[in-house]
């Protein structure tokens, strides 16, 4: 009698579980560059659907720094980002490989749907007393789908159909899409000095022609502190430089084999072998708990005589 497995709790819900199927033939490498590119088109335009329904976003973000690694854009179908595959990536044991493919999935599911669920309670998008339950329902539909439409399309690139991983992919252009905005943005904000330009390169060229003193201008171009400025742009370029240069490193140890005569060789180990995947389930976890603590806070609001004042209340 075989033992329990975890794993086959998952079997009656593969059935109905959306799949990519495999390639039959290998895809020519024309047609992977076209199926990358109808992938990150689809996640772009998610990026700037805005969500039907909400009644208040005009606050300010508390997660917007957050943002940029979990590929989320506040306000629009790309809510949740890629949080909930972050979670389920390490959410079962690789046993099986359809049945943990199949697990994955539904994990991804069903955290996107306690996610939505919380975002939406917690009063991010208005007061659910306000809402009503056919427009909850509806903010809630409207945070799945597009979860499930990121496991389809990272599913989609991981079985050949595409170049590397959905996820990574994803990552990647909200990265990008967040330096070239902030080094390049035309948007002017007023900091009471009068309207500045956002983009750390078009207010450098801005200030040369625009302040007659060229030495007042190189320090506030780049150490200005309201707004990007170049000194965080040649930070950014130079962590990326180093971040290469350590995923380059490698430690040979070498090894022997007994059993063949002796036979010498080496087994290359990356010295920088963490990646950006604990960044990245530690900003899924900050994010989990500010929304759990903003849901009890709205359904019992702290005080300084409640049970949870001793941590501290802020005040108005």
């Amino acid at each position: 009698m075989s033992g329990f497995r975890f794993l086959n709790l998952v079997r009656p819900f593969l059935p109905i579980l959306p799949e990519v199927s495999s390639p039959e033939r290998k895809v020519p490498f024309n047609q992977k560059v076209a199926w990358t590119a109808v992938t990150l088109l689809i996640f772009l335009v998610c990026s700037q659907v805005p969500l039907y329904g909400i009644m208040s976003s005009d606050s300010s973000d508390p997660l917007y720094w957050m943002r940029v690694i979990l590929a989320s854009n506040r306000g629009t179908l790309m809510e949740l980002g890629i949080t909930g595959n972050d979670h389920a990536t390490f959410g079962c044991l690789k046993e099986d490989r359809a049945l943990f493919g199949g697990a994955q999935k539904l994990f991804a599911l069903i955290i996107s749907l306690g996610q939505a669920t919380v975002y939406v309670l917690s009063g991010l998008y208005g007061q659910p007393s306000d809402l009503g339950a056919g427009v909850f329902l509806l903010l809630i539909l409207q945070l799945i789908v597009p979860a499930l439409i990121v496991i389809l399309l990272d599913e989609l690139l991981q079985k050949g159909y595409g170049l590397g991983s959905g996820i990574t992919l994803f990552l990647v252009t909200n990265v990008c899409e967040s330096i070239v905005w902030k080094a390049f943005s035309p948007t002017t904000f007023n900091t009471g000095r009068g309207p500045e330009f956002e983009g750390a390169i078009v207010a450098f060229f801005h200030l040369m022609f625009s302040w007659n003193d060229k030495s007042r201008v190189l320090e506030e171009a780049f150490y200005r502190d309201r707004l990007p400025n170049v000194m965080n742009l040649i930070a950014t370029f130079v962590v990326f430089a180093l971040v290469i240069y350590l995923q380059g490193l490698r430690l040979e140890i070498p090894v022997k084999s007994n059993g063949n005569r002796g036979q010498r060789g080496v087994y290359p180990i990356k010295v920088f072998y963490t990646s950006n995947m604990p960044i990245m389930l530690e900003s899924a976890l900050t994010i989990n708990i500010f929304h759990d603590s903003r849901l009890f806070h709205n359904r019992s609001p702290i005080t300084s005589s409640s049970s949870f004042g001793c941590l501290g209340v802020v005040a108005a």
